[in-house]
């Protein structure tokens, strides 16, 4: 998919139009910010970071922010989170956190790895963190083109 310069807000809030029937899903975001990225790729990498915050934590809380490279995109849950050493092997392709592996959340443990491989596609990658409050957070990022 070719690089388009894109309003990333109108972008990010029309997924979250999408999930109002699904859950609760909020958007802290500016007015607008454009953007060059894959812009069906890019939707692709969030509705997997919200289809997780929604299956695992119940709701998700999204914030669109500009960096001194790049955006960020962070989704934030009320979940439980991950124990610290499942934080990096969630990535790896097929890797399943044991106490998901029941037919209630399906999945083939290849979300976050496509998150991973469309992050880096621009320029940035995602990671996650247990957040102090309760819950877990996912940060995508993405450099200046």
């Amino acid at each position: 998919e070719p690089l388009q310069r894109v309003d990333l807000v109108a972008l990010v809030e029309s997924l979250v139009e999408d999930y109002q029937s699904l859950g609760t899903v909020t958007l802290q975001a500016p007015d607008a910010l454009q953007w060059s990225c894959r812009p069906k790729a890019l939707k692709r990498a969030l509705t997997n970071l919200i289809d997780n915050a929604l299956k695992y934590g119940g709701q998700a809380h999204m914030v669109l922010a500009t960096g001194p490279s790049g955006v960020e995109v962070l989704v934030q849950d009320k979940g439980p989170g991950l124990p610290e050493d499942e934080l990096q092997k969630v990535f790896e392709p097929f890797y399943r956190v044991e106490h998901s592996r029941n037919r209630d959340t399906g999945g083939a443990g290849l979300g976050l790895a496509i998150v991973r491989q469309i992050a880096r596609s621009h320029g940035g990658d995602v990671d996650l963190s247990n957040r102090a409050e309760g819950g877990l957070q996912a940060r995508l990022s993405m450099v200046s083109k």
